[in-house]
């Protein structure tokens, strides 16, 4: 099975993460990006939808098997190799020339949910999962970048307060606040999703600037102000 699983209904580009619970490592995100390039390249797609195929996770975040290890022996050529990758998919989805969609299968939780807040627009299961950054609770400190994603897409006093308490939000109460444009049982979720992504059809080349335009204070904070944390190889995990 692919690491990323890519279809295509009309003019709606579907990416379907099949990496369990889509945690975040380097093949994980080499396969991500690269299949951000198939679609830009390869098809006429105008909106972009990415969703799950676990049956309960959307994506638990950073991949801390692989990374705790990589920072335990000192090896801060890797750790921060890894990070910049990151920060490549977080831009890369924040300024991609299409509408884009999370349809939000089960839990996103950590790096799952920054990502889902580099996305235009977010749908979310309510049967079951949550919204979750538990960060504080894991002694990860967010860069830079991280915070203005999630500025975004959250009211400030929910950025806050997710991420100094770790709150775990349902699909509901991220509906309430606007962080989702709507909660979906799971019967519906791809079909609301793909209704909405149907609606939208717009020129690629004006997506490109006005997203460029948009959201250009968090492609400094991802270029800028984020190298310094990662230069620094202060990885605070745990």
């Amino acid at each position: 099975m692919a690491v990323i699983d890519i279809t295509q209904e009309e003019h709606v580009a579907i990416l379907t993460l099949n990496c369990g619970e889509n945690r975040y490592n380097p093949q994980f995100l080499d396969a991500f990006l690269a299949a951000l390039d198939t679609v830009e390249t390869d098809t006429a797609a105008t909106t972009l939808v990415v969703t799950a195929a676990h049956e309960k996770i959307f994506s638990n975040g950073i991949d801390l098997e692989w990374l705790v290890p990589v920072i335990q022996a000192e090896d801060g050529v890797t750790a921060k190799q890894f990070f910049y990758q990151l920060n490549q998919l977080f831009r890369r989805v924040v300024t991609y020339p299409l509408t884009t969609i999370a349809a939000i299968n089960g839990h996103a939780f950590a790096g799952g949910a920054i990502l889902a807040c580099a996305f235009d627009f977010r749908f979310m299961r309510s049967d079951r999962g949550y919204f979750c950054f538990p960060e504080v609770d894991l002694g990860i400190p967010f860069l830079p970048g991280m915070n203005a994603l999630l500025k975004k897409a959250m009211p400030y006093y929910m950025v806050e307060e997710m991420e100094l308490t770790g709150v775990r939000l349902t699909a509901e109460q991220c509906e309430a606040h606007h962080i989702i444009r709507k909660a979906c049982h799971i019967d519906e979720l791809m079909n609301q999703t793909l209704m909405f992504a149907k609606g939208q059809n717009k020129r690629r080349e004006v997506l490109r600037e006005m997203k460029a335009r948009l959201n250009q204070g968090i492609v400094h904070a991802i270029d800028v102000e984020d190298v310094a944390y990662i230069e620094s190889g202060q990885f605070n995990i745990g």
